[in-house]
């Protein structure tokens, strides 16, 4: 056992919870959840985290991370109409869909065959959304945000991992002495809250669909992709379905979707956490012990974002997202002959886009497809 075991998984969860839960806030209030079913919902799924790491490390003798799906929650928080409820239900069928896909692996096959160009341009069209939120706070409040951004920028030539929580933290300590915080919460343990979940159509194809299809493409795939590089073979079945199965269990309490992560599984999969890789899934068990004490705490957590200024909670999520956009836009424009398919599935899905209540990523998936579809007959 090395020190640079536990090291490199504290930092992988810090990095991956911080610098992202604004997002899973953001989401939490685009449907309407309460402080209290937000509370629940962080730490159910931080619950499902640890358990899923310490379990899949255990057992395959290998470094897989999980993570909620930010995509996802960046999918949830630009939609507008839905109830919490609506989004338990699109949980649960997301799980159930992630479930299927683990004991079928032609379902696997099929989302590989989603060409990355239009799955990108999804992505991009819906994290832009945050970055473009994240400038229009400069003028809310200049002399918090600009010193902020600039930091981050700073940061992120040294350490890009530490840099959105660099600034999370910065900011509320800011926050905090310049008196736009009137005090913080009183520490609280968490509990969890039962949702009832409201099954709708326009929530199975609004909601989880997309956050079925967004998970798949751009958390498990990627999830699988870096287990690949750092010299690892995993069976992307059992990885998948048990994702799927914690995600089902943690969906009443207002879990979102849990799945492989890619950045934070980096940090724990490179030979800087041990020269022998037999040696790296020790970092699981790490891992999870952190978001075990993080669900303990959610609920004070939570409690914190709230009194921040919301202006820093928007700045925050936009400059989390910000690697997510530009890697997907380099992806999305990368192949010549997909440049437009991927740009109209970027601008519709950008453009918020609601249609018989289905919403804006549905459709620029669907419509990126027809473009690619007529380019590839014209071809022929």
């Amino acid at each position: 056992m090395r020190l640079s075991i536990p090291i490199s998984a504290f930092v992988a969860a810090i990095v991956g919870f911080g610098g992202t839960l604004a997002i899973v806030i953001a989401a939490a209030h685009a449907v309407g959840a309460t402080q209290i079913q937000t509370a629940s919902w962080v730490t159910t799924i931080c619950l499902a985290m640890a358990i899923e790491s310490l379990w899949l490390s255990w057992r395959t003798k290998m470094p897989v991370i999980t993570a909620w799906s930010t995509p996802g929650l960046a999918l949830m928080a630009a939609s507008s109409g839905f109830s919490i409820g609506e989004a338990v239900a699109a949980f649960i069928v997301t799980a159930v869909l992630l479930i299927a896909t683990g004991l079928f692996r032609p379902l696997t096959q099929l989302i590989s065959r989603i060409p990355p160009s239009v799955a990108s341009g999804m992505l991009a069209g819906i994290v832009v959304t945050f970055a473009l939120n994240a400038v229009k706070t400069v003028p809310v409040d200049p002399w918090l945000i600009l010193p902020l951004i600039a930091a981050f920028f700073v940061i992120r030539l040294f350490n890009p991992a530490l840099s959105v929580l660099a600034v999370l933290v910065g900011g509320g300590l800011a926050a905090f002495l310049t008196g736009r915080v009137g005090g913080l919460p009183t520490p609280e343990l968490s509990t969890l809250t039962l949702i009832v979940p409201d099954f709708t159509a326009k929530a199975m194809i609004g909601l989880a669909l997309p956050l079925y299809l967004v998970t798949m493409a751009s958390q498990n795939l990627s999830g699988l992709a870096v287990l690949r590089a750092a010299g690892y073979h995993p069976e992307p079945g059992p990885l998948i379905g048990v994702t799927g199965l914690f995600s089902l269990l943690s969906a009443p309490f207002g879990g979102s979707t849990t799945n492989l992560a890619a950045i934070s599984a980096a940090i724990c999969t490179g030979p800087d956490v041990h020269p022998d890789p037999a040696e790296r899934w020790k970092t699981g068990p790490f891992y999870a012990l952190a978001y075990l004490i993080f669900a303990i705490f959610g609920a004070s957590l939570v409690a914190i974002f709230a009194v921040l200024p919301q202006s820093l909670i928007v700045l925050v999520a936009g400059l989390a997202l910000m690697a997510s956009l530009a890697n997907a836009l380099a992806i999305a424009l990368k192949d010549e002959g997909d440049r437009m398919a991927a740009t109209v599935t970027f601008v519709v899905t950008a453009s918020g886009l609601t249609l018989f209540g289905v919403g804006a990523a549905f459709w620029g998936l669907i419509a990126g497809l027809v473009v690619l579809f007529l380019d590839r007959l014209k071809k022929r």
